[in-house]
């Protein structure tokens, strides 16, 4: 989808077209204030409210990232991931939205439903993104399946009024990077005779897998482009990243990949965490801290209720204000979904982990994952065992955490 979280805003304010927006950080005050009338009563009509109302990026103080942006945005160097602070000074005049991940996960199902009307065989990768099978969808071979690409974006554009970009290809990996190639709204094919005039020139860091840390070290060894990459001894590659990496990086260049396309998977782990607009401590922001520990550990237990699971596996993640981070987590002897259980087995986590520096991030995370009512049976001298492993023979056993936050 074509700046997904951005392009659903933009429904609700078609005012803002054409304008720079980033959507990004939480719900605040000001964008309370927004849907209220001039004279602080009642709710405006989006689509009513004047553009000079907005509030800008300019303004904004916080730690917030951006989760994207529009296109007239992006033109001043904003993009996705980036610290809203540090986007201000590119674009202030940029117009700043929260992110109603309610709305966005409502379009996300309509969206994915038009695909499957049409062509079932279909991977979820996130959000705003998937892979699709058009090998026996009937016409799907037409042009090299621009026709049935076509017809996906006429059709997903018809019930959502939201445009995306498709590439098709032999395989996932060629397919992901050649739906980059003509956004918004475009449609790019590549053929495997395409590889050496579309896909080697571009830099290493397209590949999906090929993350920050190996593209510098890449860059270290004198190789910024795929096709400088597929030059690369497999041998040499692999004892430089090891076995397996080398292996993987020599066939990719080559834009080789046999993934297929898995229509159903099961989640490895669940989780929710938040960034703190401000350093908090647990001492002297503990009301705080625990007010928003408890709700991340209601909101995963809300997700794993609505998605059909429960866990066994509850941890926590905290970044401190020197960015180190630290996790923890404790393995129960019964999967669970409730709320209360996850807020007390995260608390166990936060008793042993260091307390004394201010925090930027706090995290929950639910793993060891089993669909409700098929959970595995568990021994309880093996369940009693992992408990006794998790605590150690000195650990506090309470479930109250009141002492921490």
């Amino acid at each position: 989808m074509d700046a997904f979280f951005a392009s659903v805003e933009l429904l609700r304010y078609p005012q803002l077209k054409g304008l720079p927006v980033v959507i990004g950080g939480g719900r605040r005050t000001v964008d309370e204030l927004l849907l209220q009338g001039p004279d602080g009563n009642g709710v405006r009509e989006r689509h009513f409210i004047p553009v000079e109302d907005f509030p800008l990026l300019k303004d904004y103080v916080g730690r917030g990232v951006i989760t994207t942006a529009t296109y007239p945005a992006r033109q001043f160097g904003v993009g996705s991931a980036m610290g809203m602070m540090k986007a201000a000074k590119l674009c202030p005049q940029a117009i700043v939205l929260p992110v109603d991940f309610d709305e966005v996960r409502r379009f996300s199902r309509l969206f994915k439903s038009t695909i499957m009307d049409i062509a079932p065989v279909m991977q979820d990768r996130g959000v705003d993104e998937v892979y699709i099978d058009f090998t026996d969808v009937p016409g799907g071979q037409r042009e090299g399946g621009r026709v049935l690409a076509r017809l996906i974006q006429k059709s997903i554009f018809e019930v959502t009024g939201l445009t995306c970009s498709i590439g098709v290809a032999p395989n996932r990996l060629l397919a992901k990077m050649a739906s980059e190639f003509n956004k918004p709204n475009g449609i790019s094919i590549v053929y495997e005779e395409d590889l050496h005039s579309k896909i080697w020139p571009l830099h290493v860091r397209k590949i999906n897998g090929i993350g920050p840390k190996a593209g510098e070290k890449l860059g270290r060894l004198g190789i910024e482009t795929i096709g400088q990459l597929a030059a690369q001894d497999e041998q040499w590659l692999m004892g430089h990243f090891g076995k397996s990496s080398g292996a993987w990086m020599h066939r990719v260049a080559w834009g080789r990949d046999d993934s297929p396309v898995v229509t159903e998977s099961e989640p490895v782990s669940m989780s929710r965490e938040t960034t703190f607009d401000r350093d908090l401590h647990a001492v002297r922001d503990r009301a705080e801290l625990g007010a928003i520990f408890t709700d991340l550990c209601l909101r995963l237990a809300d997700d794993l209720q609505r998605k059909g699971y429960v866990a066994r596996t509850i941890g926590i993640k905290l970044r401190y204000d020197d960015f180190k981070i630290a996790t923890r987590d404790h393995t129960a002897s019964l999967y669970t979904a409730d709320g209360a259980t996850i807020r007390q087995l995260a608390g166990q986590c936060l008793k042993r982990v260091p307390l004394d520096k201010r925090l930027r991030l706090l995290g929950v995370r639910a793993s060891m994952l089993a669909r409700r009512g098929e959970e595995p049976a568990l021994e309880p001298r093996a369940a009693a065992a992992a408990d006794g492993r998790r605590r150690g023979p000195q650990a506090d056993t309470s479930m109250e955490t009141g002492q921490l936050f």
